[in-house]
C-alpha cells in the first residue's frame, strides 16, 4: 500500500494530462517505457539498500561507493526534483479545487502558494503522516480512479478510433523526439518506489521479495495509468491539452465533466485533492530531513543542520523547502515544473545506477545489465526535454558543486 500510494498522485491526475498534450495518444506507450525504465531503477535502488541500509538514499550511496561531488549532486538533485514535485501537487491542488468553489483558473498559482505554505506553517506545528491517513487517501484516491475507468470507457469506446490518430502526433515536432520527452514526464510519476527498495530490514527473504514487490507494484501502477490515459484520450482526445496550464492540472475532471456525469466529475475532484494534499505533506516532511541531513554534513549551510530540541522538527530546514516548493508553485506552469522535476530526478537515477555498477561482486543481487540499462535510460531521456530545463538544471549542478567546493572556506570563515 505505502509504495502504491506513492505513485498515484500526481503523476495520474496531473503529469498524464501534461503528456498527452505532448505526444497524444502515444502517451499510453510513454507511460509503459517510463514503467520498464523505472523498474530498472527501482532493482538498482534495491539492491544499494540491501548493501547499504542507511537512510539518505542515493545521497548516501554516492558518498560511500562513487564520489562525495556525485553524493552531493544526488542530494541536490532530488531536493530539485521533489520540490518541483511538490509544487505541481500544489498546482494540481489548486486546479482540482477552484472549480469546487467557484473560483477562476487565473487564480491557481495563487492558491497552490497559499497550500505550500499552510502545509510548511503545519509541519512547522508538529503534523505528521501516519499508516491511516495514507491508507485513506489511497482509499480515497482508488475509488475515484476505479470510478472514473468503469463509467469511462463505454463513452472513451463509443468514439470509436476517432480521437486515437493520429497516434503520434508531433506538435510541431519530430514524433520521435515528443515521445522520448513525454516518456521522461511519465518516468516521474513511478518515483515512489523507493519506499520499497529500503525495505529490506522489515521484511522475509527480501532478496526475493522486493524486486517482486516493486515489479508488481510497477505492473499494478502502469496498469491503472493506461487504463486511466486511455479513458482520457478516448473521451476527450488529447489536443485540447497541448499549452494549457489549467486543462493539463484537471485532466481528469474535464474528461469527467465531458462524459456527462457531474457526480463522476466530482468524485474525481476529491480524489485528486486528497491525492495532491497527501503528496504535498509527505513531500515537505522527507524533503526537510535531506535538507537536515545535508545541513550536518556541511553541504548547505549548517544552519539547516539544526534542530531545537529532540523530536522538535527542523524548523531551518522545513522553512527552507517551503520556500522552494511556494517559488516553484508561483510559476505556475505544470508543465515547465514538471519538466523540471523529470530532468532532476533522472539524474539523480543515473547515479544511482552508477553506484549499484561499483557495488562488489559478492554484494549484487542483480546482474549488471540492469544498472546498465537504468543508466543509459536515464541519461537518455533527461537531455529530450526543453534545453531551457536541462541547461537550467546543468547550470544548478555546476552551481552547487562550485558552493561545495568552496563550503569548507565559507565555513571557517563564518565561524572566526
Amino acid at each position: 500500500m505505502m509504495g502504491l500510494g506513492s505513485m498515484i498522485g500526481t503523476g495520474v491526475f496531473v503529469g498524464i494530462g501534461i503528456a498527452a498534450g505532448v505526444t497524444g495518444p502515444a502517451v499510453v506507450l510513454a507511460i509503459a517505457l517510463a514503467a520498464l525504465v523505472a523498474t530498472c531503477n527501482a532493482l538498482s535502488s534495491a539492491q544499494l539498500a540491501a548493501s547499504h541500509p542507511v537512510s539518505g538514499g542515493t545521497y548516501e550511496y554516492g558518498y560511500r561507493y562513487l564520489d562525495p561531488r556525485l553524493g552531493f549532486t544526488a542530494g541536490w538533485m532530488f531536493l530539485c526534483a521533489k520540490s518541483a514535485s511538490a509544487a505541481t501537487a500544489a498546482l494540481g491542488f489548486a486546479g482540482y479545487a477552484l472549480p469546487l468553489v467557484g473560483g477562476r483558473p487565473e487564480a491557481m498559482p495563487y492558491v497552490a502558494v497559499g497550500a505550500a505554505t499552510l502545509f510548511t506553517l503545519l509541519v512547522l506545528g508538529g503534523i505528521r503522516r501516519s499508516s491511516w491517513i495514507n491508507i485513506a487517501i489511497v482509499s480515497v484516491t482508488l475509488v475515484a480512479l476505479g470510478g472514473f475507468i468503469l463509467f469511462g470507457t463505454p463513452p472513451a469506446l463509443a468514439t470509436g478510433g476517432a480521437n486515437w490518430t493520429p497516434f503520434f502526433e508531433p506538435r510541431g515536432e519530430s514524433a520521435a523526439s515528443v515521445f522520448l520527452y513525454a516518456t521522461a514526464l511519465m518516468f516521474v510519476a513511478f518515483t515512489g518506489y523507493g519506499r520499497i527498495a529500503t525495505l529490506g530490514e522489515e521484511v522475509r527473504e527480501p532478496q526475493r521479495t522486493i524486486p517482486r514487490a516493486i515489479i508488481v507494484t510497477l505492473v499494478v501502477t502502469a496498469a491503472l495509468y493506461i487504463g486511466v490515459a486511455a479513458v482520457v484520450v478516448g473521451s476527450v482526445g488529447s489536443a485540447g491539452f497541448a499549452d494549457a496550464p489549467v486543462r493539463q492540472a484537471t485532466t481528469l475532471q474535464i474528461a469527467a465533466t465531458a462524459m456527462g456525469s457531474p457526480t463522476l466529475a466530482l468524485l474525481v475532484a476529491i480524489g485528486a485533492i486528497t491525492a495532491m494534499l497527501g503528496v504535498l505533506l509527505n513531500l515537505i516532511l522527507g524533503l526537510s530531513r535531506v535538507v537536515l541531513a545535508m545541513g550536518r554534513r556541511g553541504d548547505i549551510p549548517p544552519l539547516f543542520g539544526r534542530v531545537a530540541r529532540d523530536g522538535a522538527e527542523p524548523a531551518p530546514a522545513v522553512i527552507l523547502v517551503g520556500v522552494l516548493v511556494a517559488g516553484l508553485a508561483s510559476i505556475g506552469s505544470v508543465e515547465t515544473v514538471w519538466a523540471f522535476s523529470a530532468f532532476t530526478v533522472l539524474i539523480y537515477y543515473a547515479i544511482t545506477n552508477l553506484a549499484a555498477l561499483r557495488l562488489p561482486a559478492e554484494r549484487r543481487l542483480y546482474p549488471r545489465w540492469i544498472p546498465l540499462v537504468g543508466l543509459a535510460a536515464c541519461l537518455f531521456l533527461a537531455f529530450w526535454v526543453s534545453v531551457e530545463i536541462w541547461a537550467l538544471g546543468l547550470g544548478l549542478i555546476g552551481a552547487g558543486l562550485l558552493f561545495k567546493a568552496l563550503a569548507p572556506y565559507l565555513w571557517k570563515r563564518a565561524a572566526g
